[in-house]
């Protein structure tokens, strides 16, 4: 908790004297320190994406989702509008420039969409959860299309991105982290925090463009390709 504050604190004092490149770094170090913090080890496989534009599709576990990626690549969010009236939380989002878009209003999804696209076109990387929702970490859930429109408008590749969680002594998946069905996010937070040690693995694939196909068709693929990258066990060392 205090290290969240410390983040607020440091979004409302500091933040504004800093350039953009500033603010990132701020945001990746706080990351890391968190997931240190809360006893998460992060492994980053493949190759992250530094330069965009891109739009990173990732599969969708837990809150804390968002601060491995915050940790590991220069990424803007896609997020539900609820986020951003979490608090302190929220106030974070905020800061990390994230697009917040309310799922149920098909106005609203188009709204994002446009922004999205000028985003991609200035070179951004964005990063969307298109499941739209939690899972248990053990399948990957099919994908919405919505937001895929963004990349071919702009001419923007997609890069899949996985994610898992693992009990770091016994490399086996672990369901602590997740945030799904009846759970509360204190819920969620209080047993991340009382489950022994573990690691979080976050497997970037390959770049790929669109080549013709459809929004459906590319989420779908997408969907696949996210699967493909998910290892079965996490080999302790």
């Amino acid at each position: 908790m205090a290290h969240l504050v410390h983040g607020v604190v440091t979004v409302m004092l500091v933040f504004p004297g800093l350039s953009a490149p500033q603010k990132r770094e701020r945001i990746r170090l706080w990351a890391l320190a968190l997931l240190a913090r809360l006893a998460i080890q992060l492994v980053v496989k493949g190759k992250p994406t530094t330069q965009g534009p891109a739009l990173l599709v990732v599969n969708h576990i837990s809150w804390l989702d968002i601060v491995l990626l915050l940790a590991s690549c220069n990424g803007r969010f896609i997020s539900k509008s609820d986020i951003q009236h979490w608090p302190l939380i929220g106030r974070l989002a905020i800061a990390a420039d994230t697009l917040f878009v309310e799922r149920k209003s098909r106005r609203d999804a188009m709204r994002v969409v446009h922004q999205m696209v000028d985003s991609l076109r200035g070179g951004a990387i964005l990063v969307i959860f298109p499941e739209a929702t939690t899972s248990d970490g053990e399948q990957v859930l099919p994908f919405h299309a919505n937001l895929f429109q963004a990349a071919l408008s702009a001419h923007a590749p997609i890069v899949p991105v996985a994610l898992r969680f693992f009990d770091k002594a016994s490399g086996q998946l672990s369901l602590a982290p997740c945030y799904i069905n009846q759970d509360t996010l204190l819920g969620s937070i209080w047993r991340t925090l009382s489950a022994p040690a573990l690691c979080a693995t976050l497997t970037f694939g390959a770049i790929e463009q669109a080549r013709g196909r459809d929004r459906r068709t590319w989420a779908i693929d997408a969907r696949d390709a996210v699967a493909a990258l998910l290892p079965e066990h996490h080999s302790v060392t």
